[in-house]
């Protein structure tokens, strides 16, 4: 078999070759391209999720603090109602001081009061028997 090649048939032959070169490197380029925008996409959802994230983090923070503050105020309410008691429980003992001393004076004055009485019921006893005695029985 003979081949004549002629200078434009071999031209067409390196430029249908390099048509195929071109097409493969075309794919090349077409598949990486393809890679790039998954990996593009790839990275855009991840940075939306890191976002989401980050908000989610900056929204724990607030809650946090919100909790942190609220506890504070439990913290300083329990800590008055805790001087409050104090205060109710120094003025109650005060009070039951004052009480028991109210009660003494209270017993002390009916004792004084029934030792008048009992002086003036042996007065009067003794002011009865003098008086149903007969005046010749006095010496």
């Amino acid at each position: 078999m003979y081949e004549d090649k002629s200078p434009s048939e071999a031209s067409r032959v390196k430029a249908e070759a390099g048509r195929a070169s071109a097409e493969d490197h075309r794919k090349d380029a077409d598949h990486e391209r393809d890679s790039a925008e998954e990996h593009r996409t790839l990275a855009e959802t991840a940075r939306k999720e890191a976002e989401g994230f980050r908000v989610l983090a900056e929204e724990a923070r607030e809650l946090r603090e919100q909790f942190r503050e609220g506890v504070e105020l439990v913290r300083q309410e329990r800590e008055q109602l805790r001087r409050e008691a104090e205060e109710a429980r120094y003025a109650a003992e005060e009070a039951r001081r004052a009480t028991v001393a109210s009660v003494a004076a209270t017993a002390e004055a009916l004792r004084v009061n029934l030792s008048q009485m009992q002086f003036l019921e042996d007065a009067r006893s003794t002011l009865r028997q003098l008086k149903t005695m007969n005046p010749d029985d006095v010496q």
